[in-house]
């Protein structure tokens, strides 16, 4: 059987010397793993939440307080407990506690609608909550019966001369949100966290973890693709994870290093690198709720973050901000984008802006987070990078099992330890998800994308936001993107939009600068890309709008535009 360019793993020749091809993966839990790195760096700050700073022996004896109020109310291993949480301490203190006593957290975004959260509850069969006070009232309009509901105000953990102001800071960003009155409490099944951490010894039950199969997280997919579809992360999963991580970025220094907790932690770009490999890796973690531009920069002048870890949407900004050069950016070991496709034109920007270059990462949730990089120092414009240590990657057909030839523009397909073992009680959603070729197992990221001659991967769109024109293949980013350059265009989101007579038309959605508005047209905009793009490539169609449909952290949700649209 001919072996593939692929499975000969070419990319490992452009890897820097100090990086491994592959790495062992520990043989361990998560909570082993967390036991290890609270033992080791015990006196080490890990979490500073507005200047309350937690030790990592006092987070410690947190989770382990907490863990046991837990099991006293009968949380047992493989229960499913959803998460519903800001950024703040007690994130980290519900995650750790859940897994010591073998639960599965199933975390929930904070902007999800009560019709999203009664989805979840329902398809995981969480029966059990921790819950943020002033989100509990999207649990109750569920109309959903809860055995527990444990919940936590944003001010517990702050220091005291800042609770008054952390609570003034919600209000301003949840403006419809209020905590429950306090009698809540007096129901049968509510809970106050920091009582139970209160009254409580710690003292947790010892619990065996098969960490290959016990599942650790349940996520959920959504925003940018169809229904939400639980993630089933083993402890494995997380654990390898971590440890590629750390061995793809050898000039982090374990114990020795900043990171900000601004991303959310919900979401696999908040879980890889703070609320697991944050702690596993001994980081000092500054907390923000809220993701202020100002704060964010504030916070890593101030706190001498070492690396930084942003969302394409937050480069664009800090760009052309006025404040972005209040931070000296060449001291960061690193400056990286994730979660969402990276515009060169973003790259570029902040490379002209800052003279630092911005590196690139893919992850998912079905692949912990993790998969390819760009190595540090070693920048490529447009690529997402290699892939990471123990990690395969390929292109191959979007609608069968066979490779497509180097260049050639197919779906991204993963393997390696981090890869999710399916969707839970989904068997043919995950069924459809993996490719077998020459007996290697491979998850369909769902991405498409190519690869050049020296291994380096580049997307260019969702599978599902392909649109067909005329049997013709147009990619929504690549329109996007030309879109972006024009100096009268705020934001812009394109797909397709049925017709019978062509198949899919192409249609912007455009924000236009406010000083635009009313003086650039929609023939304006079509012209603009005639020198641009191929002609079945350009708008058939530009509707101009106040704002475009995002998910929270900050992508184009192409999916809301179409259902928009319908």
């Amino acid at each position: 059987m001919k072996t593939s360019i692929y499975e000969q793993k070419p990319w490992l020749k452009s890897y820097p010397q100090d990086i491994p091809a592959n790495i062992e993966i520990p043989i361990q839990s998560v909570n082993d793993a967390f036991d290890k790195a609270t033992e080791f760096w015990k006196n080490r700050i890990a979490l500073n939440f507005y200047g309350k700073k937690i030790p990592f022996f006092e987070l410690r004896n947190k989770v382990d307080k907490f863990a046991t109020a837990l099991y006293d109310l009968g949380i047992r291993k493989g229960d499913r407990v959803a998460l519903l949480l800001l950024n703040s301490p007690e994130y980290f203190i519900a995650f750790y506690g859940l897994l010591k006593l073998g639960a599965v957290i199933t975390p929930i975004s904070p902007v999800y609608v009560s019709k999203e959260i009664k989805h979840q509850f329902e398809d995981s069969g969480a029966d059990s909550i921790i819950c943020q006070d002033i989100l509990y009232e999207g649990i109750e309009k569920t109309g959903l019966k809860l055995k527990h509901v444990i919940l936590t105000n944003i001010a517990d953990s702050l220091p005291k001369f800042k609770k008054l102001a952390g609570k003034s800071i919600l209000r301003s960003v949840y403006q419809k949100m209020s905590a429950p009155s306090p009698n809540i409490y007096h129901q049968e099944g509510f809970y106050s966290l920091h009582k139970l951490i209160n009254n409580y010894p710690p003292n947790p039950p010892q619990v065996r973890i098969d960490y290959k199969e016990d599942i650790a997280v349940l996520p959920y997919t959504g925003g940018t693709t169809g229904d939400p579809k639980g993630v089933m992360l083993t402890h494995y999963n997380l654990i390898a994870a971590n440890e590629q991580v750390k061995n793809y970025f050898p000039i982090l220094e374990l114990g020795n290093e900043k990171s900000l907790g601004y991303m959310p932690f919900y979401h696999a770009a908040g879980q890889v690198t703070c609320v697991v490999g944050g702690i596993l890796l001994g980081n000092t973690i500054t907390i923000l709720t809220t993701p202020d531009i100002d704060d964010i920069l504030n916070a890593i002048s101030r706190q001498k973050i070492t690396n930084f870890l942003g969302a394409p949407a937050i480069f664009e900004t800090f760009k052309d901000y006025e404040k972005t050069d209040r931070v000296n950016w060449k001291k960061l070991k690193y400056v990286m984008s994730g979660a969402d496709s990276l515009n060169e034109f973003t790259a570029e920007g902040w490379k002209t802006r800052t003279g630092v270059d911005l590196l690139n990462a893919y992850g998912m949730t079905e692949t912990s987070g993790t998969g390819l990089s760009i190595p540090v120092g070693y920048a490529k414009l447009g690529s997402i990078g290699l892939p990471i240590c123990s990690t395969s990657a390929a292109i191959v057909d979007p609608f069968s099992d066979e490779y497509i030839p180097v260049g050639d523009i197919g779906e991204l397909v993963i393997s390696g330890p981090q890869v999710t073992k399916g969707y839970w009680n989904n068997h043919e959603a995950t069924k459809e998800c993996v490719a077998k070729i020459n007996g290697v197992e491979w998850w369909r990221t769902g991405d498409l994308a190519k690869m050049d001659e020296e291994g380096y991967f580049y997307i260019y769109d969702r599978k599902r936001d392909l649109i067909k024109y005329k049997g013709l293949r147009v990619y929504a980013r690549e329109v996007e993107e030309i879109l972006t350059t024009h100096p009268q265009i705020k934001e812009v989101g394109v797909v397709g939009v049925k017709d019978v007579k062509v198949g899919e038309n192409v249609k912007a959605f455009v924000v236009l600068e406010s000083d635009a508005r009313g003086d650039v047209s929609e023939k304006d905009i079509i012209d603009y890309c005639k020198d641009k793009l191929a002609t079945y490539k350009i708008p058939k169609i530009v509707e101009f709008v106040g704002e475009i449909s995002k998910t929270d952290i900050g992508k184009v949700s192409r999916r809301e535009l179409r259902e928009q649209e319908n």
